[in-house]
Order: structure tokens, then sequence, then C-alpha cells
């Protein structure tokens, strides 16, 4: 018997350009939506220092978190990541693609769970940035979200 999917509020969509199904949940996702969370993913990982990059970097990294891999790089910060892919792609047995995707999903599973009222955006004093908690709060704890690991000392310097 195959596996059931999701109901279908439970799948994140915010166009058709990108379609990816993933452990029973289908998330689409507009060109800018997608291009978003992989810079996004991209500075949370610390491989990039900054949001701003030009259009044929973020090129690159959608064609990394998409295909796993860059082919023909467009731009200086894909060729620093295949000039440099054997110590880019894996750091302390963790993979730069893998954590990619996962924060890609990761964020907008969050976000679709927003939408649906399962969970709502607060500001966190403590870390000073905004986290997630079950709605109306009413002394419940912040979803802890795991830690990510590093590519900081590996970052893109242009």
């Amino acid at each position: 018997m195959p596996d059931a999917l999701p109901a279908p509020d439970a799948n994140y969509t915010s166009g058709n350009d990108y379609v990816v199904e993933f452990l029973g949940y289908r998330f689409s996702f507009s060109s800018t939506d997608f291009e978003g969370r992989v810079v996004a993913a991209t500075v949370k990982l610390g491989v990039v220092e900054a949001p701003e990059l030009d259009d044929d970097e973020v090129a690159d990294l959608v064609v990394l978190a998409a295909q796993g891999v860059v082919d023909q790089p467009s731009s200086r910060l894909g060729r620093y990541l295949v000039r440099n892919w054997e110590r880019v792609s894996l750091v302390d047995g963790e993979s730069l693609v893998y954590w990619l995707r996962k924060l890609i999903f990761r964020g907008a599973w969050l976000d679709h769970q927003v939408k649906r009222g399962a969970l709502e955006v607060v500001w966190d004093e403590s870390e000073d940035e905004f986290a997630y908690q079950h709605p109306g709060g009413g002394g419940r704890p912040l979803l802890e979200l795991a830690p990510v690991p590093s590519w900081h000392e590996l970052q893109f310097k242009p």
C-alpha cells in the first residue's frame, strides 16, 4: 500500500516555476520565491555574507540547490564554488547541497504553517530575531529550530 500523501492544505505553493516533492509533501515555488529562499539559505549557512547578490550569482546558487552541482558557472561566486568544491561541498561531514535544500524546505514549511494558523511569528528579544510559537503563546515555549552548520570559514569574498 503506498504511503498516504498529506492533505492538500499541507502543501506549500507560491507558483509553479519550481515543483519539488519531499517526504510526501509537494512544494511549488515561483521563481522569485525560490530564488529568495536559496539566497537566504546561503546567507544563513555563511557561504556568502549578505543577500545582495547579482543575477548571475543567484542563478548559480539556484542551479546548485536544484541540481546539486554547478557545471557551467556564470559568476565569480559560481566559479569559486566549482574551484573549491572539494573543500566547500562538505564541512564537518555536513553537505552544503543538503543544507541548502533543507533550509529552503524548512522556511517554506514554517511559512505555510503560519498561513494555516498552526504557528505564529513573534519577536524573540533574547535572540534579537523573529521566531515561531504556537498560536496564543500564553507562555508556551517558542518553537526551537535545530542549529545549522557553518560555512563561514570558507565564505566567498567577492
